[in-house]
């Protein structure tokens, strides 16, 4: 296939091709990749400037995306490349080859620097948000070999899944600390107040006010964004809540666990040790049922799986995408709900075929490559997780380029009064931060077009 970038992928393209550290922040049907593979094009062929990439992408982006991008473009066809994931002798096989491209997944960073000789002049980081974590082994890894790279390439499009904390980290590995700092401990001081703390131990910071604006200003000289909204003809994308209620004994269990964190019921112990666990717990039962410390499956309510139920009755046959967060809350939906779960390349074919009227999807599951707006147009969220990163993913399933229909639904089951709720709210104020960030740097065509005329 001929590839003919439009104006915004120009510019993106010419973007990397004139920074040496590029954060290169792209909604979900952008085309981040082949953008990035035609920059690399240039470099590595007309410009000569580097000879050995390494991408690093998420497993089934690794093994499956690159290699079918560079396929699927004329002007691509004659780039050699070899896929290092597999067992150890797959990789170092693979590596061996004389080739422009080497590709690796993420979990094997750590095993690449240490266990073979780091020879790469130029790298790309698919997924930037996978190096959020700066005391990661897969990030002190990256960073010890960092140096050696003339160029490094950093691929989002969700720089701040969890708040501008994340953003240290991911920049660091893109410009060894020049611009957020080279300690966490200062970045924190300079931009954030502690908020929940007990004594000396601190939980949570909160932006010191203008610490948002000082942070983009930093970055915004190797950054670009642009959303898919501002550049594709995308459908409307349509959200709504549909409420359920727990009758007044189910609202009683669901408070004992809030307020006391041991639940006796039905003579099995539920213990929420902390406030990580007890917010599971409680999903848990928001959802209709909930594990036991010995592994047991507790029934609490149906009220999810009936509304659930009353909203596939209303598709009349027209598929149905329902994603899911805890193994017994897809097992109870097996059991009242003919569906199949999106596990396998084959289900998934399926599904794009539209042979599948209800699919089950774990938003873990549901991340990069993976192109599911064939098969249909409305998710359901029979029960919701707090990870920005991964619900926006899971909805870019189907609201993407390509997506045939007029509009995308996304239906949330929410559990009147329980911890439902406030993950919706937080995936809202998360969602505002990240636009915040997207909006502050993001690419002005219109002033860039203007300025070359």
């Amino acid at each position: 296939m001929k590839f003919i970038p439009h104006d915004y992928q120009q510019y993106a393209i010419d973007f990397i091709e004139s920074h040496k550290t590029a954060a290169v922040l792209l909604d979900m049907g952008l085309g981040k990749t082949v953008i990035t593979l035609t920059a690399l094009n240039d470099l590595l062929f007309d410009h000569f400037e580097i000879s050995r990439v390494l991408v690093i992408a998420p497993l089934r982006v690794a093994r499956n995306t690159w290699p079918q991008e560079i396929g699927k473009w004329e002007h691509l066809n004659h780039i050699r490349y070899s896929v290092a994931v597999g067992t150890e002798k797959e990789r170092r096989d693979a590596l061996r080859k004389q080739t422009s491209l080497y590709i690796i997944n993420r979990e094997n960073v750590p095993w690449l620097v240490e266990k073979t000789a780091f020879s790469y002049d130029a790298i790309v980081i698919d997924e930037l948000s996978s190096f959020k974590n700066w005391s990661s082994k897969r990030f002190k890894a990256l960073m010890k070999v960092r140096p050696l790279a003339k160029r490094v390439i950093g691929l989002t499009g969700t720089p701040s899944g969890n708040g501008l904390m994340d953003l240290f980290a991911e920049f660091k590995v893109l410009d060894m600390g020049q611009r957020l700092g080279r300690f966490i401990t200062k970045y924190r001081q300079d931009y954030f107040v502690p908020d929940k703390r007990n004594g000396q131990v601190v939980f949570s910071y909160v932006p010191l006010p203008g610490a948002e604006e000082r942070i983009y200003e930093k970055i915004s000289d190797i950054t670009i964004s642009m959303k898919a909204a501002d550049h594709l003809r995308m459908p409307e994308l349509i959200e709504s809540e549909y409420s359920v209620r727990m009758d007044e004994e189910e609202k009683k269990m669901y408070a004992e666990m809030c307020e006391q964190l041991v639940l006796q019921m039905k003579g099995d112990e539920v213990t929420a040790a902390n406030a990580g666990v007890l917010s599971g717990k409680i999903a848990q039962m928001a959802n209709g049922a909930v594990y036991t410390d010995d592994g047991a499956t507790l029934h609490i309510h149906d009220r999810k799986l009936d509304a659930l139920e009353d909203i596939v009755e209303s598709m009349n046959g027209k598929p149905l995408l329902v994603a899911y967060w805890f193994r017994h809350d897809a097992e109870r939906i097996e059991k009242r709900v003919p569906c199949v779960r999106l596990d396998t390349d084959e289900a998934i074919a399926r599904w794009n075929r539209g042979e599948i009227p209800v699919a089950l999807i774990h938003p873990a599951s549901a991340g990069h490559g993976l192109n599911l707006q064939s098969g249909g147009s409305t998710l359901v969220w029979f029960g919701i997780t707090w990870s920005l990163e991964l619900y926006q993913q899971t909805v870019a399933r189907l609201y993407r380029q390509g997506q045939s229909a007029k509009t995308v639904v996304v239906q949330h089951i929410i559990a009147e009064g329980t911890i439902d709720e406030r993950i919706l709210r937080a995936l809202k104020r998360k969602d505002k931060t990240q636009t915040a960030l997207i909006e502050a740097v993001k690419a002005n065509l219109e002033v860039a077009s203007h300025d070359e005329l």
